[in-house]
C-alpha cells in the first residue's frame, strides 16, 4: 500500500501461496505449515499493517484497506495471481481480496473467520468473559490467557511458546485496537455471492475465538464452496494439527476445476 511498508518474506518454489494471518500475529504466526507447504509452492507470508516488520500507521484500520496490502506484497514479489489463505482477521481481509481484487486470486482458503455482520454468529460467551476480565489482568497473563483461550488441544509447552514469542516483540496496543477495528467493522454478508473463486472453508470445531457456524454460514454464500469442520480443533488448528492442515491444504490448491462436490466430512 503506497505510503505503509509491509514487511515480508518468500519461500520455496511453485505456484505462489499468500498467507494472511489474523489479529495480533505476525508472520511467524504460519511457522508450523510453512516449511511442509514450501515443498510444493512459493509460499509468501507478510505482516498485516500494525505489527511485526511492518509500518504501524494511526488508526482504525478496515478490511479493504488491509487487502490492498495483501495485494501490494504481491505487487512487490512480482506475482501476478496466487492462491490466498486467510485466518480469522486474515480470513476476513482474504475476502476482501476475492471481491476487490478477484483478478490477484485463483484459489481461496478462509480459515476460522466470519463474514461479520449482525447476520453473522457473534464472540462466543468464552471469548467475551475474556475481554472483560482482562481489563483486570497483567499483560503477560493477558496474552496468556487469550492464548490459551485460542488452542483446544495444544501439543504440551504450546501456549507458553506462543506466549512467550507473543510477549517478545508485543504489538503497540494502538495498532492491536486498530486492526480490531478493521475485525468488528467487517461486513461482506450480503456480497459473498460474488466470490467466484474455487473456494476451501475450514474450522475448528472447538474454536472459542469465532463461532464455528461462521463456516456454515460462508460455505452456503459463496457459490460451490467446500467446507471441512475440523473436530475438537480451536482457533489455532494449524498450530494443533499441522499436518493434517497442510494436507487439506495441497489437496485442496492442487485440484482441477470447480469445487461442485463436498469435501470429505464435510458439514
Amino acid at each position: 500500500m503506497a505510503g505503509v511498508r509491509i514487511a515480508h518474506e518468500v519461500t520455496g518454489e511453485g505456484p505462489a501461496l499468500l498467507l494472511i494471518h489474523g489479529l495480533g500475529y505476525p508472520r511467524w504466526g504460519w511457522e508450523p505449515i510453512v516449511a511442509p507447504l514450501a515443498r510444493s509452492f512459493r509460499v509468501i507470508a507478510f505482516d498485516n499493517r500494525g505489527i511485526g516488520d511492518s509500518d504501524v500507521p494511526p488508526g482504525p484500520y478496515d478490511t479493504a484497506t488491509m487487502a490492498a496490502d495483501a495485494v501490494s506484497v504481491l505487487d512487490a514479489v512480482g506475482v501476478e495471481r496466487a492462491h490466498v489463505v486467510g485466518a480469522s482477521l486474515g480470513g476476513m481481509i482474504a475476502q476482501r481480496v476475492a471481491l476487490e481484487h478477484p483478478d490477484r486470486l485463483d484459489r481461496l482458503v478462509l480459515a476460522c473467520t466470519t463474514p461479520g455482520g449482525p447476520t453473522a454468529l457473534p464472540l462466543p460467551a468464552a471469548t467475551v468473559a475474556l475481554i472483560r476480565e482482562a481489563t483486570g489482568l497483567a499483560p503477560q497473563e493477558a496474552v496468556r490467557r487469550f492464548t490459551a483461550n485460542a488452542l483446544s488441544q495444544p501439543p504440551p509447552g504450546l501456549v507458553e511458546e506462543l506466549t512467550v514469542r507473543r510477549l517478545a516483540r508485543p504489538q503497540p496496543p494502538e495498532a492491536w485496537l486498530a486492526q480490531s477495528a478493521a475485525s468488528l467493522g467487517h461486513d461482506v454478508f450480503d456480497r459473498l455471492g460474488e466470490i467466484a473463486a474455487p473456494t476451501l472453508v475450514l474450522h475448528g470445531t472447538a474454536d472459542r475465538v469465532v463461532d464455528p457456524r461462521n463456516a456454515a454460514l460462508l460455505a452456503e454464500r459463496i457459490p460451490a464452496a467446500r467446507l471441512e469442520l475440523l473436530d475438537d480443533l480451536g482457533h489455532l488448528f494449524f498450530w494443533e494439527d499441522p499436518a493434517r492442515t497442510v494436507t487439506l491444504l495441497e489437496e485442496f490448491l492442487s485440484l482441477e476445476g470447480g469445487t461442485d462436490a463436498p469435501a470429505a466430512g464435510a458439514a
